[in-house]
């Protein structure tokens, strides 16, 4: 389980988010929804540890961590990108191993065997040896839950998952995250889209409450 206490983030003068607290149960998926600039993205930035927070307190069962300096062989939080973040210069295969052998030190036989393997699950199996232009919009998102996946995190998060998507894309990720969910992976998706949202989660926040 995840737990969030009092988490305070200013902007210099300005406070974006003022001391927000919210749980997220194991295996479920929690939605943050509301319109764009109302401080959404800047909460899953501090949950993912891209930001630093200003006041506050991270849980996971019960033990307190620090996004920011997380523990490199216990990864708790992933992250999919809005704009998918993948490295141009590098295959699909390219991707998703360089975190694993770089950052946990696994070897390379075994990062590529656990990439393979999930590569097939997203149904990009034949994928490895293309570059990010030679893919969809579609494929380079689960290329990017893929490479998060890699990681083997406890939780999974999404910064607008549909932004880019047109509505059978959408359903595409939609199944793929409930997917995940069969497989006792928690989630968060930041969206601004509330229908996606009711499709996919177990509990909706209003951004309204992180104000």
């Amino acid at each position: 389980m995840l737990e969030i206490k009092g988490l305070t983030k200013k902007f210099g003068s300005k406070t974006v988010i003022n001391d927000f607290s919210m749980t997220v149960a194991d295996n479920e998926i929690m939605a943050i929804v509301g319109p764009s600039g109302a401080g959404k993205t800047t909460l899953l930035r501090c949950i993912t540890g891209l930001e630093r927070v200003n006041a506050g307190a991270f849980y996971w069962n019960g033990k307190q961590f620090d996004p920011v300096n997380p523990d490199k062989n216990d990864t708790i939080i992933g992250v999919v990108f809005q704009d998918y973040q993948l490295f141009p210069n590098l295959t699909v295969m390219g991707n998703i191993t360089l975190a694993p052998t770089l950052v946990k030190k696994l070897g390379a036989d075994e990062v590529e065997k656990t990439a393979t393997a999930l590569l097939e699950r997203l149904g990009l199996g034949g994928k490895e040896n293309l570059y990010p232009y030679q893919l969809s919009g579609g494929q380079k998102q689960r290329v990017a839950i893929v490479r998060a996946l890699a990681m083997n995190p406890k939780i999974l998060c999404y910064d607008e998952p549909t932004s880019a998507l047109d509505p059978a894309l959408r359903d595409e990720v939609a199944q793929i995250i409930l997917d995940l969910k069969k497989q006792k992976m928690t989630q968060i998706v930041v969206t601004h889209d509330m229908d996606f949202a009711k499709n996919v989660a177990d509990e909706i926040q209003q951004v309204e409450q992180i104000q």
